[in-house]
């Protein structure tokens, strides 16, 4: 694993100026190195509690970049992992073998049985998010929460890059609750802003998805995912063709029950 006084700072990074997502939102704010200084510890008391049952699911997103390079830095034993839905950006998955080089570490990749995909979209097209929220739920239910089952499935907990600030919907997250399926998720930026995420990134020169330099905060699937304008929420871009809440059930709690459960009868 890379030693942290071998990453380079962001000054030796191209591209990092004015017109990028450093240049825009990277600013020091009081309190930041108590903040790290509490992810960290965080980090490291999760290692000791859940052990190999511990795992970061990284959407590859800046939040998530930014834990996976704390764990990294810290030589943490955190497996890292995510999901492949078949519709990211080239850029997101760029980002893979990147954090694998960049690291030296082995990202665990979780697909939507390509079988089912197959049939989905035969019955409903390439878009059906477009057509209904029940499609798009359906959608997210088929290319993230079954893989994400996989994923979680034999883990006792799993680190998440939710972060208060995000929405209204994520206002309260905790450092740490239940998912419901018995696992603990921990959530060990709650209460960054986005100053402190970008700062971070320009201090320690992390590696991020281009997308964010245009204008594009919350990065999903690329059919669901465009930039925001000035004056607009932080999740404006998600599906922003739906007047619903910007979630897709990844992260659903007891108050929002996810596609599946809903589509179950499941309790939420």
């Amino acid at each position: 694993m890379t030693a942290a006084s071998a990453l380079p700072l962001a000054s030796a990074l191209p591209g990092v100026g004015a017109g990028s997502a450093i240049g825009l939102y990277a600013r020091h704010t009081a309190g930041h190195e108590v903040r790290v200084a509490h992810t960290v510890a965080l980090l490291k008391q999760a290692v000791q509690d859940f052990g190999a049952g511990l795992v970061q699911s990284t959407s590859l997103g800046v939040e998530d970049m930014v834990i996976t390079d704390l764990i990294a830095r810290h030589r943490l034993p955190v497996a890292v992992a995510t999901l492949d839905t078949g519709r990211l950006h080239a850029e997101t998955l760029a980002l893979i073998p990147r954090l694998e080089a960049r690291y030296g570490l082995a990202v665990e990749v979780f697909a939507p049985p390509q079988e089912q995909v197959i049939r989905f979209v035969r019955a409903h097209g390439e878009n059906p998010m477009y057509e209904s929220v029940a499609l798009r739920k359906e959608c997210c239910a088929l290319r993230k929460l079954e893989p994400l089952s996989r994923m979680l499935a034999g883990r006792s907990a799993w680190i998440t890059g939710l972060r208060r600030e995000q929405s209204s919907n994520r206002a309260d997250v905790p450092f740490s609750e239940p998912d419901g399926q018995g696992r603990s998720k921990l959530n060990v930026l709650a209460d960054w802003s986005w100053a402190d995420v970008w700062y971070y990134v320009q201090q320690h020169g992390v590696p991020t998805n281009p997308l964010h330099d245009q204008f594009m905060p919350s990065i999903g699937c690329a059919p669901c995912t465009r930039a925001i304008a000035v004056g607009e929420d932080f999740r404006a871009g998600r599906w922003w063709w739906e007047d619903s809440a910007k979630e897709c059930g990844l992260h659903a709690t007891r108050h929002e029950p996810s596609p599946s459960q809903a589509n179950s009868g499941a309790p939420a």
